[in-house]
């Protein structure tokens, strides 16, 4: 129950344990490097603390009443859970351990988030990621909330996104709009394809009103035709289907091409290409965790990053990793 809103002093119980321990208030001065009236003055003020007789004095020497050699038990504890609690801390700030909450949208997560997760996971098996898929804006809004940790997002650099002070963007890689075509058309080979020069084709589209839907439709009007669409799938592994048999030509994000599928890839001119960056809130430095979950997710996006030695050419069949839903 509340002690007049008093709270017994951790440092306070530690000197009653050495108490019951060493039997005497000098040899609890001594052990801590204290005046003995020091000990005795702190002793007392426990004593008031607790609102309970804890000593027994027989002219100048104490000894624990029976209330006293209960709270020294009670203190044996409290000081196990405070220095757990201490060893915890301390560990997590050299080693990480415990949950990190990734929001990240969904052609990332198979490409960039879950890679980094198994990576991880085999070093430090105290330390868990913990995913959610979420289309930017969602991912800040929950990142402004505390809702997760840090958020990988993308970005075509055209004000979709809004700008807020308390979060901070870390660059992780590039990912370039490239054309889908089926395996034998005629356009499969090298070098960029213009967009004008695919007026006569028949498309497969995300959703209506998706950022990927209404950038390509507004930069086919620019190149002066309106696409034929022949398929609308918020699916991106629908889309790769669409194409495989066929039926259209595709643009799509290149971390959302699987190469599981027959399918042709060829850069097309002019096309814009989004950042993918990894969002954590601004201030001082996350957590040790949160921390090396965006280191690694620089590392392997570095790698990833056009001109490296891992980054595959956008010719000949995909060579990326995708994911069975949108965005």
């Amino acid at each position: 129950m509340p002690n007049n809103g008093t709270v017994l002093s951790p440092w306070r119980l530690r000197l009653l344990t050495h108490l019951e321990r060493l039997g005497t208030v000098r040899a609890v001065a001594e052990a801590l490097d204290m005046s003995p009236s020091s000990v005795s003055q702190q002793l007392t003020v426990l004593e008031q603390e607790s609102r309970t007789v804890l000593f027994e004095r027989h002219g100048r020497r104490i000894t624990l009443a029976p209330a006293g050699v209960r709270l020294a038990a009670h203190a044996r504890e409290i000081l196990r859970h405070i220095e757990t609690a201490e060893a915890d801390l301390a560990e997590r700030r050299t080693e990480p351990v415990g949950d990190v909450r990734v929001a990240s949208f969904s052609s990332a997560l198979p490409s960039l988030v879950l890679p980094v997760a198994a990576r991880l996971r085999r070093r430090h098996p105290r330390l868990r990621i913990v995913t959610t898929e979420l289309e930017p804006h969602n991912s800040l809004r929950a990142l402004r909330y505390g809702d997760v940790d840090l958020a990988v997002i993308y970005d075509f650099a055209d004000g979709a996104l809004p700008v807020d002070g308390r979060i901070r963007q870390v660059r992780l890689t590039s990912d370039p709009v490239v054309l889908v075509l089926p395996a034998d058309h005629p356009l499969t080979g090298t070098g960029p394809v213009e967009l004008a020069a695919l007026a006569g084709e028949r498309w497969v589209m995300d959703q209506p009103g998706s950022s990927m839907c209404e950038l390509l439709t507004r930069l086919c009007r620019h190149a002066g035709f309106e696409p034929v669409i022949t398929g609308r799938y918020a699916s991106y592994t629908l889309q790769l289907e669409h194409v495989q048999a066929g039926l259209a030509i595709a643009a799509l994000p290149a971390l959302a091409v699987d190469e599981r599928y027959a399918v042709a890839v060829r850069e097309l001119a002019g096309m814009p290409t989004r950042a993918i960056l990894a969002a954590v809130p601004a201030g001082p430095d996350p957590q040790t965790a949160t921390q090396l979950v965006l280191r690694e997710l620089r590392a392997l996006g570095e790698e990833r990053r056009p001109g490296s030695d891992q980054t595959p050419a956008t010719t000949g069949a995909a060579p990326w990793s995708g994911e069975g839903r949108r965005r």
